[in-house]
């Protein structure tokens, strides 16, 4: 079902607040609502607790490509030192398990900069979650679950998103990132990675060419590891059953531990469905220093390319030495509630969307 704001042709679009666009959303949000009350049952009966974490921090995250939403605390004397919204609940999640929570779970409003559209808002709800001495395979049956269970509370079948569908009840295939680089793009991505994790810019560029792709004279490992994903990969995602992608090379992992199977990777994947990016888990990195190493690297890149860097959360790092063994979990609430809607946009399963300033 579309909202019948959403497509009047020629005409601009009514306030989401209006009687009738209300009402097209309506159903939308409600299956959004039993969908959240599902995942805490599901939850609860595994013996987590929900938590709350602060959305103002001194560092809104360290990778390249996140942007934050700034702001200021005033002192009444007029002293003014900067806090940002977070991008994730993650570093206070990490704290929590550093004090002693084992098995903790968040619906975490988190604000993006430079982000709107179709699978994209500004504001919008993520469902994280950490498993201490579990690893990060348990994740993967979790997010199987989450799937089955938002299926199973909308009623739907199957998922669908412009012209994919999913079977929601299929066991999700495993893919790794080379399987999946040879597969959809003809290229043998760790030949260009190398035990230490340092990654070879050149033999990645002429990989990327006999596939047929247009490599720029300034593109970095980085950006042509992102285009072929983009590109070629992400495509193919999800179409028929989930997809888990898993083991990236570790460069592409800023907060997982590398893979104790092959150090070129580290243990993250992302869960996929119908093409549409639902989940991004890691087997955690608790090496403090290295962690300092990987956001020192990152900010570098940031200022490269926007000009701009955020502060690293000391406060984060010291709590990251004192952290156990564990997995996390992150995954786009909205995404999950529009795919097992049947909604088309983001925007449609939430309850009062951002005002659109730059339109």
């Amino acid at each position: 079902m579309k909202a019948r704001y959403m497509n009047r042709p020629g005409t601009s679009a009514s306030p989401w607040w209006t009687k009738d666009s209300h009402a097209d959303r309506r159903p939308f949000l409600i299956g959004r609502n039993r969908i959240q009350s599902a995942l805490r049952n599901y939850f609860g009966r595994r013996d987590f607790i929900e938590v709350d974490t602060a959305t103002l921090q001194v560092s809104p995250g360290n990778e390249t490509h996140l942007h934050a939403f700034a702001t200021q605390a005033l002192a009444i004397d007029g002293r003014a030192a900067p806090l940002y919204l977070h991008t994730s609940p993650e570093f206070a999640a990490k704290k929590l398990l550093a004090a002693g929570e084992s098995r903790i779970f968040t619906f975490a409003h988190v604000y993006r900069n430079r982000e709107r559209g179709p699978l994209h808002h500004p504001e919008f709800t993520m469902l994280e979650w950490y498993r201490v001495g579990e690893t990060y395979e348990r994740l993967m049956a979790d997010c199987a679950d989450m799937l089955k269970l938002a299926a199973e509370t909308t009623g739907t079948r199957h998922f669908s998103f412009r012209d994919m569908q999913s079977d929601p009840f299929a066991e999700p295939e495993r893919l790794t990132l080379a399987e999946a680089f040879d597969r959809f793009a003809g290229i043998d991505l760790l030949s260009s990675v190398a035990t230490s994790g340092e990654t070879d810019r050149e033999v990645l560029a002429q990989a990327v060419i006999r596939a047929g792709m247009r490599v720029a004279i300034d593109d970095t490992w980085a950006d042509l590891f992102s285009k072929v994903l983009v590109e070629k990969v992400e495509p193919h995602l999800g179409q028929g059953r989930a997809t888990i992608l898993c083991e990236y090379p570790v460069c592409e992992a800023a907060l997982a531990r590398p893979s104790a199977r092959d150090p070129r990777v580290a243990e993250r994947f992302e869960l996929y469905a119908c093409g549409v990016e639902l989940a991004n888990a890691f087997g955690e990195l608790t090496d403090a220093g290295e962690q300092r190493r990987r956001f020192e690297h990152e900010m570098a890149e940031k200022a490269r390319i926007y000009g701009e860097t955020y502060p690293i959360d000391e406060d984060f790092l010291s709590a990251l030495a004192e952290m156990p063994e564990a997995s996390g979990a992150a995954l786009g609430f909205d995404r999950l509630a529009m795919l097992a809607t049947g909604a088309s946009r983001v925007d449609q399963v939430m309850w009062a969307p951002v005002a659109e300033v730059l339109a």
